[in-house]
């Protein structure tokens, strides 16, 4: 059994193109999730050495225990391009990819296309099993490719007959993409079904979601994806539920602006150019600004930013406007004008 699965129910950090770097990795294992997996990475650009591609599979070691995942549809290439990752990075597990519903992997037949060739999935999973042994390979799937072709308890068994170490499932098929709802009677089903844990994962909003879940249908851990793109403290409370402990109090809106602005200058220094760093983060402070008060007004001011004196000057406006609007009720949206 991995370790991080003895006498624990680990929280993982679901992997997330354009997300999970290794400074969102870092906070989040600060927070605590127990596992964090790198951005999919093209088993192809591994192979030709692509830079860009290099540049994701990059962490820390705080972040261990770390996975790498992999996304490809030629057994041999992604035996080979699993192989390179372990020499250049040495991650702790490699993790295959056959649940991306994006349509520029899936066109490539990558992802969840795999999911309606499970002779070719299994395969792809046997070569890199093969080729790694004994260093662990997990893989992630999605319940199936459309509602008529649900298939995760006969993928599931496939990959556990091939070696795979665990599995991670989310509750959705290839065809809902991100719309719709989790499974998690099918996600239930597939851990009764195989010996090697599974990893449930959709829908996971807090930590009332995980307990229930974890209750319901004896998955082994947890994957928390799109709730940790504006909270990544998430993964605090879910722990603290786990274990019975009390809750603690929500992160103050300046605890979230100290993060915001961590990440941005971490970002920053990691780049070398602030006006670019900037502007690619664009994306993740619309998502860092979910459900604050004013978020919309806040958000018309975050996509022009482009200095981090910018950031800060929006960050101390924000907070005098915060401290000047207590609020009668914490749901409430209590920024006046904002």
């Amino acid at each position: 059994m991995l370790p991080w699965f003895q006498n624990r129910f680990p929280i993982y950090l679901a992997p997330m193109a354009g997300v999970t770097d290794s400074i969102f990795r870092s906070y989040c294992r600060e927070q605590g999730a127990d596992v964090v997996v790198t951005e999919f990475v093209s088993a192809e650009g591994i192979l030709h050495r692509n830079e860009r591609t290099r540049h994701y599979l990059e962490f820390a070691e705080s972040e261990r225990p770390v996975g790498v995942q992999l996304f490809g549809a030629d057994p041999g290439r992604m035996a080979d391009a699993a192989a390179a990752v372990v020499e250049w990075v040495n991650p702790d597990f490699i993790d295959l990819n056959f649940g991306c519903p994006v349509n520029k992997v899936v066109s490539k037949n990558g992802g969840a296309a795999l999911l309606r060739d499970c002779p070719l999935l299994e395969r792809v999973a046997r070569a890199v099993v093969r080729r790694l042994d004994p260093f662990p390979v997990t893989a992630k799937i999605r319940i199936g490719w459309d509602p008529a072709t649900v298939n995760a308890l006969t993928t599931a068994r496939r990959l556990e007959d091939c070696g795979i170490r665990a599995l991670a499932v989310h509750g959705r098929t290839k065809a809902q993409g991100y719309t719709g709802s989790a499974c998690w009677k099918t996600i239930g089903e597939v851990a009764a079904a195989v010996r090697i844990p599974v990893i449930g994962n959709g829908d996971l909003s807090g930590a009332a979601d995980v307990v229930r879940r974890r209750a319901e249908t004896g998955v082994a851990g947890v994957m928390i994806g799109r709730a940790a793109l504006a909270y990544p403290w998430v993964f605090a409370e879910v722990r603290l539920a786990l274990d019975g402990s009390p809750a603690l109090p929500p992160p103050t809106l300046a605890q979230r602006w100290d993060w915001i602005r961590r990440h941005c200058r971490l970002a920053v220094e990691r780049r070398g150019d602030e006006v670019r760093a900037m502007h690619s983060l664009r994306a993740r402070l619309m998502g860092y600004t979910r459900g604050m008060p004013g978020g919309n007004r806040l958000r018309e001011q975050l996509a022009r930013v482009t200095l981090l004196t910018e950031l800060d000057g929006i960050a101390t406006q924000y907070l005098a406007l915060a401290a000047a609007n207590p609020p009668t009720d914490p749901t409430e949206a209590v920024l006046a004008g904002a």
